[in-house]
This record gives structure tokens, sequence and C-alpha cells, in this order.
């Protein structure tokens, strides 16, 4: 079979190589997928830089998010198991955490109904308990992770502000229902959330960026707001100012979605049954901007790497416009 493999840490473009392999063997309580779409994740560079907090043996295949489907043709969505990953014509993943693909979505949408959708709903409602009328910020709005806490506070009923970088993806928040888009490169970021709420701030900021993005987050969120804490894709890690956190009284928490499989696992079926039933009414749609073949995998998660795409990239290892 075909699958991308990392033989040495770097930047993905660089050590992604295309092979010829043999097909993988499940392990014990693990199945054998043919991978039908396989989402590009922030992570997945992070695993290609050797910079993620899993590091797997070398070689091994990038691609934690796929919708696959088993021997027996049930269509599933999978977090493959490591270091036998998506970017390839099969993967391996644990049976106990296989969950059914959506009818209301295609494979591509599928996949991307997963890691950043679930993030998203454990961050949103689980930890921030965002209520209706509420305003939500979220950092990097046009982006994967971003687009899907957009939708999900959309459907909460929240008001959405989305902090996005550039022309191009303050149109593509706005298409995802932003009530307000404010452009980082050309806005002043505290002065716009403030005024928009009337000088109250924020009652939950969604920050998947760190660095910058979290420290302006400080300044614009409400008394009582809730600022989580998903990612850095900034490259920097903040250190937050806990005498400014009491004296604002605001709470910072955050959120490792993969934990909930070793601590909750029935927490991540009951959430997926929520977001099945949001895409089946329509309230939430992935936004899946490019489809690539399986030759363009090592690219387009350079791309992603470099923060140059909106919504999900989806590689296809079987072709076809999935």
């Amino acid at each position: 079979m075909q699958a991308w493999q990392v033989h040495e840490n770097g930047e993905p473009g660089e050590v992604m190589r295309l092979t010829e392999t043999e097909r993988p063997h499940p392990g014990d309580g693990q199945v054998l997928l043919k991978v039908r779409a396989a989402n590009i994740n922030f992570p997945d560079a992070l695993l290609c830089r050797g910079q993620y907090q899993v590091r797997p043996p070398l070689p091994f295949t990038p691609g934690v998010e796929i919708c696959g489907e088993t021997e027996d043709g049930r269509r599933v969505l999978a977090t493959p198991a490591l270091p036998h990953g998506g970017f390839a014509e099969y993967a391996v993943a644990d049976e106990a955490a296989l969950l059914p693909a959506p009818d209301a979505l295609d494979d591509a949408e599928a996949a991307a109904l997963h890691i950043g959708y679930q993030t998203g709903w454990f961050g949103l409602h689980r930890r921030a308990r965002l209520q209706a009328g509420e305003t939500l910020l979220v950092h990097a709005a046009a982006g994967g992770v971003g687009s899907a806490a957009v939708q999900l506070g959309k459907a909460a009923g929240a008001t959405v502000i989305g902090v996005v970088g550039g022309a191009a993806k303050a149109a593509v928040a706005r298409e995802l229902g932003c009530d307000l888009v404010v452009d980082r490169r050309t806005d002043d970021i505290v002065a716009a959330v403030k005024e928009a709420t009337g000088g109250r701030g924020a009652d939950v900021v969604y920050d998947p960026v760190g660095g910058d993005a979290y420290a302006k987050s400080a300044k614009c969120v409400a008394f009582e707001g809730r600022i989580v804490v998903v990612g850095f894709a900034s490259g920097s890690i903040p250190s937050p100012a806990l005498n400014h956190a009491l004296v604002k009284n605001y709470t910072i928490m955050g959120l490792h979605w993969g934990l909930y499989n070793t601590k909750d696992p029935r927490a991540i079926a009951r959430c997926h049954e929520e977001l099945t039933e949001l895409a089946t009414k329509g309230a939430v749609k992935p936004l899946v901007s490019e489809r690539v073949p399986m030759a363009g995998a090592a690219a387009a998660v350079q791309r992603v790497a470099d923060g140059l795409t909106t919504g999900r990239v989806t590689v296809l290892p079987q072709g076809g416009a999935a």
C-alpha cells in the first residue's frame, strides 16, 4: 500500500516521504481500516517536527483524524493508532473508540466532525458552560479548529466575534456566521470587542493560538468570563498573570480533548451523538476547503503548518471526491 512516512523530524514538506509498504497489522483490540478521507490537523505538523506531546517511533505515518471503512463495510470516524496514521491507504485504530460516521456528511466532512468539533463542544459546553445570549470570541476563526467553534457557538445561541488574519479569511469567517469579524492585521482586537459589547467584553474566549492572541484576550474578557486555552498555533506559549485574573475575576481553563479518551470515553460518545444531531439538522457543517490527492499530502500539511489554509484540508488516499 501507499503511505506517507517520516524518517526524521523536520518541516512536513521536507521530511514526509511517499513510500510503498506493507499494510499495518492490528494489535489486540484494534481494527484495520481502509482510509476514505484523512483530515490534516496542526498536530500532524507538530508530529513531523517532533514537537507534539506524543512522539511515535520513527518511521511513522502522520494523520490523526480519518473517516475509514471497516472490513465489514461500516463507515466510521477514528483517530488512528500511531505509528500507523491516516495518510495511508490503510490505518489501524482502537475498536472501542470508533464512532459511526454521520449519514448527513460525506467522507471528508465526517472526518472533520471529529477532533475539531469534539474539542469545540467540550471547550464551549463542558468547560466554559457557554449560554445563549453570551458573547463568544474565537481566535483563528477561519481555521479548522476555529471554524468549528464558530458554528457551535452560533448553534448554542451565542453572539460570535471571530478574529482572523487577512481579508480572505475574514470573508470565510463571515460566511461561517460570525456576527463580527476582526482582522488582527488591521484592527485593534481589544477596542473592537469592547465596542461590540458595550465595554463589557467577551463572556467566553476560545483560543487555539496562544501568544499575543492570549494577551489580547485577557484585556477584553468580561467579568466572570472564561478563557479556554485550546492550543498554541502561534508557537508561543503565554505565561498568564494570575494577579490579573484575580482582580478582573475571570477564569483560565485548559482543554485537552485527548484526555477524555482515557478519563471519560463515554463522554466522547455522548458528544458525538450531540454533534451528529447538529449535523443532521444542518446546524453545523464542517468547512472542507481543499480535497487533495494522496500525492499532495506533504505539501498540504506544510500549508496548514504555515497558516495558509482555511477550514479543513482533506487527503483522499483512495482517490475520488470523498
